[in-house]
């Protein structure tokens, strides 16, 4: 069974019967199948880290019991509902032509499929769509996000479903900021409450599209802070944008007026000699995290200064920084050799492994595919 989403507005039996292929899929042991409800059924997920699989192989997935029950439970969870009612209380709300979640999930469609047309005719029938907010009961954190159309371009925090980012994009954000989307609104996502500018920078279906620095651009034209907005993890745009590595939306942030307020910030910006000044006067907090940064973004020259300063390179990245790892685990899933080399050369340990994946770095290099990487590794006596 390959899981293709069914319609926007498909009516509860599209949902049943994919739940009942899943169940025939299971049975016979199909592969896909059994990938699948690993990544989506709560029984094989991690209890402490929801989303993460359980460490189980497909035999053992396949022992498991499962019935249509779970299989209608697999169901709502490859669409990111909480379990099947909420599925049925949205496909309810969905397929009435009359209701606010028909409209509103109708120009999400609109937005994620590139659709200028549609929304804006949607948008001169019913104004307010653009300040609406989603009411999705979701498995994630917390379950109602109440996004808005504005979030859906940025394509993060929302159900994965809907997840896309088509090559007119910024025409589409400019679209909804002219009609009056907030640029600064937030939504709950990932424990706190996020704004569009953040979720953003930390997409990669803007990035993998080419239209990232095109829609900072737009949000900032209209109004977007490229300070910091929201609460929790990812306020900071600048700072989230760092930590996932889009350097180039970064910079653009920075062009826009971002501040440039810590030797952290200098030094996932390569700015060495601003880093060189700093270190005297700077925190054992930012220097770890300068050091993070750095090692994850490949700024060999600044990760020798912090390590030549004292900096600990087998201390583990700070809380918001894949805090998981270690910055030897960062640079060689980057493929960052003179990263590499460097702390090696300071006696990084070789052998230490992240807490979520269980993996060394000369793993993390294997899974990056830095074959040559994984070889200098080898030869100083690392192992998977």
């Amino acid at each position: 069974m390959h899981f293709a989403p069914v319609a926007w507005d498909a009516p509860i039996d599209a949902y049943q019967q994919q739940a009942a292929s899943l169940l025939a899929g299971f049975r016979a042991g199909k592969t896909e199948v059994l990938d699948m409800v690993h990544h989506a059924h709560p029984r094989f997920l991690d209890p402490v880290v929801t989303w993460k699989p359980r460490d189980l192989t497909r035999e053992e997935i396949a022992a498991s019991p499962f019935d249509l029950e779970d299989a209608f439970l697999a169901t709502a969870r490859a669409y990111s509902f909480q379990d099947w009612a909420s599925l049925v209380e949205h496909v309810t709300a969905v397929t009435d032509p009359a209701s606010s979640t028909h409209a509103f999930e109708d120009a999400v469609h609109a937005v994620i499929s590139g659709d200028l047309e549609r929304l804006a005719g949607l948008l001169d029938r019913d104004p307010s769509l653009v300040r609406a907010r989603s009411q999705r009961r979701t498995c994630h954190d917390p379950p109602v996000h109440e996004a808005t159309l504005l979030h859906y371009v940025a394509a993060n925090g929302v159900e994965g479903v809907n997840q896309r980012t088509p090559p007119n994009a910024p025409a589409t954000a400019a679209l909804l900021l002219q009609r009056g989307a907030d640029p600064n609104a937030t939504a709950g996502m990932y424990g706190g409450r996020c704004g569009v500018m953040a979720m953003l920078v930390s997409s990669g279906h803007p990035a993998a599209a080419g239209v990232h620095v095109a829609l900072v651009d737009v949000l900032v034209a209209h109004g977007a802070s490229v300070e910091p907005v929201g609460a929790g993890t990812w306020q900071s745009p600048l700072r989230t944008a760092l930590t996932f590595g889009y350097l180039d939306v970064a910079n653009a942030l920075v062009r826009h007026g971002a501040r440039v307020d810590g030797i952290d910030i200098a030094a996932a910006l390569a700015r060495t000699d601003d880093v060189r000044r700093a270190l005297p006067s700077a925190t054992a907090d930012e220097r770890h995290r300068a050091l993070a940064y750095a090692a994850q973004l490949g700024h060999a020259d600044i990760v020798e200064l912090l390590l030549l300063a004292g900096e600990d390179p087998d201390r583990r990245n700070p809380e918001g920084m894949h805090s998981h790892a270690t910055p030897l685990h960062q640079a060689a899933l980057g493929g960052h050799r003179g990263v590499v080399e460097a702390l090696v050369h300071h006696g990084a340990r070789l052998d230490i492994r992240d807490t979520l994946w269980q993996a060394t770095p000369l793993g993390w290099a294997e899974h990056g595919g830095h074959a040559e990487l994984a070889e200098f590794l080898r030869a100083r006596g690392a192992r998977s």
